[in-house]
């Protein structure tokens, strides 16, 4: 009984580690991208936005890929979502954690990381 048990257990991990992610959805975070971080990080991701030169600092250009590459997904979900200054990176950058939701800020990491065309 214990070896059926644990043989049921190992299948279970097993099947979990290959559940497919969840896909971005891409439209919505293009409309929410248009709607909310344009005016700062420009129609095509080049920190070029016309509330830019507003900014203390320049907004992040996505399209950089070589910086792009060097900041993880992870840290790019916490500047979203607490803020550029909970991630070492500008205050200017606002939090948007009463804004979105986790799954949607996923979203925008992926939207974000689609500027970047090597």
């Amino acid at each position: 009984m214990n070896r059926l048990i644990s043989t049921i257990g190992v299948c279970a991990i097993i099947a979990c580690a290959f559940v497919p992610a969840r896909a971005a959805d891409m439209a919505a975070a293009k409309q929410s991208y248009n709607t909310f971080c344009m005016k700062c990080h420009g129609t095509d991701g080049q920190g070029d936005g016309a509330a830019a030169a507003t900014l203390a600092t320049k907004p992040r250009n996505f399209t950089d890929c070589a910086t792009m590459g060097k900041i993880t997904d992870e840290t790019l979900f916490n500047a979203i979502k607490n803020g550029g200054a909970s991630v070492g990176l500008s205050k200017d950058m606002q939090a948007w954690s009463t804004g979105f939701g986790d799954d949607e800020i996923h979203d925008l990491v992926a939207y974000v990381r689609a500027f970047c065309k090597k």
